[in-house]
């Protein structure tokens, strides 16, 4: 197989300044390009610093249909969260005041891995953001099967 990078992920912005804003400030991300489409609409790149990841922002054009997704992110299949690591959920959720608007957690879950701890915010546009500290691969994962 070629070249395969995971490369980006595109949010649909209630406001995208707003949503630029939240990413940039918080999560690393500046902005690297805007497109501007034959509409006069834009597309905003954002590329998480030191990686070749973009966050791609669209605005809006009508309102969801769907209640704003809860505590860890939607029970249907879609994407159910964004996630971030970082080194002391404490001190990001800190740093973040009032814009880290908790869904769930801070949860520990040192039953299934030893100093892994998360909490869900929400994020401007209702995603759901995951920060967590601690995650470690397994030595062993079991084999996929079938």
């Amino acid at each position: 197989m070629g070249l395969l990078i995971f490369s980006q992920l595109a949010l649909t912005c209630k406001d995208q300044v707003a949503t630029e804003k939240y990413y940039t400030k918080y999560f690393g991300f500046k902005r690297a390009r805007v497109a501007v489409l034959p509409d006069g609409s834009q597309i905003i790149f954002l590329k998480m610093m030191d990686s070749a990841f973009y966050l791609e922002l669209f605005q809006a054009t009508e309102e969801s249909k769907l209640p704003a997704p809860t505590n860890d992110g939607i029970q249907y299949p879609g994407v159910r969260q964004i996630g971030f690591k970082v080194d002391d959920v404490d001190a990001k959720l800190a740093e973040m005041g009032d814009d880290a608007k908790i869904t769930l957690g801070p949860l520990t879950f040192d039953d299934f891995i030893p100093g892994w701890k998360t909490v869900w915010i929400s994020d401007p546009d209702d995603n759901i953001v995951e920060i967590s500290q601690g995650f470690t691969d397994e030595d062993n994962p079991p084999k996929l099967e079938g």
